[in-house]
Formats: C-alpha cells, sequence, structure tokens
C-alpha cells in the first residue's frame, strides 16, 4: 500500500508543480481510508470487515471567473463478503467547480459538479469480473479557516439520485498546515468519510453497499 500511496502523491504533487505558475493556488493530498463496509440484501444488512483503502486528491484554482476551477479525486472502496468473495469500487472524480466564496469572513463555498468514474471488480474463487459506469453528481464543498492559523474545518458532499440509484459520497475533516516555507507548505489532515454506492448499473444486478471510517492524510499547498 505504501509504493502505491508514493506513486499516486508523486503523480498530484508533479500535476501541481507543472500548473503552478499559472494558477493561483495549488493542493494535493493523499492518505489512507479505514473504513468499514456493510452489504444490504432484500432488507438486511450485514456489516463487513473493515478495510484500509487508499486515496488522494488535487485541486486547482486561477483567477479567471468564468473559467470552472478544478479538483481530481482518486479512491478505492472494498468490501470482502466472504473467504473467497470481495468486491472493489475504483473511483476517478472529475469536479469543474465554482468558487462562491473564497475566504470571504474566512469561509470558502465551492459548488460545481462531479463526473464519477466507477470501475468495479468483483472477485469469486479468483475469477476476476469487472464492469464501470460514468455519473455525473452534485458538488458542494465548504471551508471554514481559523484567523492567525493554520487551522481549518471542511466539509464536501457529492450526490445523484435517480430510479433504483443512489450515490453519495460526504466528508468532513480537520486539516493543520505548516508555515515553514512560503512556496511549499506541508499538512495534514483527519476526517470522516461516508460513502453509499446503491446501483442497478453494475454486473446488471442490484447491488447496495456503504462504506464509512475515519481517514488520515498528508498534503501540500502550493
Amino acid at each position: 500500500m505504501i509504493k502505491k500511496l508514493l506513486s499516486v502523491f508523486l503523480v498530484a504533487t508533479t500535476f501541481a508543480t507543472l500548473i503552478y505558475a499559472d494558477l493561483s493556488r495549488v493542493e494535493v493530498g493523499v492518505g489512507s481510508w479505514n473504513q468499514e463496509p456493510s452489504s444490504t440484501t432484500l432488507g438486511t444488512t450485514t456489516t463487513l470487515d473493515k478495510e484500509n483503502d487508499i486515496y488522494v486528491w488535487a485541486y486547482a484554482k486561477h483567477p479567471v471567473p468564468v473559467i470552472p476551477n478544478l479538483r481530481l479525486e482518486y479512491v478505492t472502496a472494498t468490501a470482502t463478503t466472504s473467504s473467497i468473495s470481495s468486491i472493489e469500487f475504483a473511483q476517478i472524480d472529475v469536479i469543474p467547480y465554482y468558487n462562491i466564496l473564497d475566504n470571504t469572513a474566512w469561509i470558502t463555498l465551492d459548488l460545481g459538479l462531479d463526473f464519477k468514474s466507477i470501475s468495479a471488480t468483483s472477485t469469486l474463487v479468483s475469477v476476476e469480473t469487472t464492469d464501470d459506469f460514468l455519473l455525473p453528481m452534485g458538488y458542494l464543498r465548504t471551508r471554514f479557516q481559523l484567523p492567525l492559523s493554520g487551522l481549518g474545518a471542511e466539509a464536501d458532499v457529492k450526490y445523484i439520485a435517480y430510479s433504483d440509484n443512489t450515490v453519495y459520497d460526504a466528508r468532513i475533516k480537520i486539516d493543520y498546515t505548516f508555515d515553514i516555507t512560503p512556496i511549499i507548505q506541508p499538512g495534514l489532515e483527519v476526517g470522516y468519510r461516508v460513502q453509499k454506492i446503491e446501483t442497478d448499473e453494475l454486473f446488471g444486478v442490484d447491488l447496495n453497499y456503504e462504506f464509512s471510517g475515519i481517514y488520515a492524510g498528508l498534503m501540500l499547498r502550493f
């Protein structure tokens, strides 16, 4: 897992370095999500063993008002249903968003769309089957930055519901940024994440999973 985290973090940092000169702010982060999955079938919910999954994110803000800013995310959510059966949801989120409030009275508010790509891999007796689909979701993020400090609190949510499908992803966190250098500022983040994937778009069957738990990671501000 450490090698995966380092490689993904390197890609995100390279992305930030390449585009930093033309942007007002760039941030990248990487960490581990200690989540407890549950599966619901025919009205019965089963809690499964906890899993450690990786996540990575990067976002870029620029000074041009009419062009949306961009946030990129990657996360895996794994559920092991038995000793011979498991399912993993690998997710890539591409989020164009507008900055409605930019640290106005220490509050930030972002609104946008999330184009989420879900690639699901089902494993049964060492036989893997993969299916994927893309869906648009609403995106809302808010942040409070404590004045004259590196401490901040943040929450965001992505959501869509249609037909028999409901997908949402909600997070809340606190973070602390160390003001060590004027160019690159490292930081730590700790939060709680809840994700639900209820869909009939994968494998031609009804899937209903929920993942929730604490996450922690490292971040860099440019």
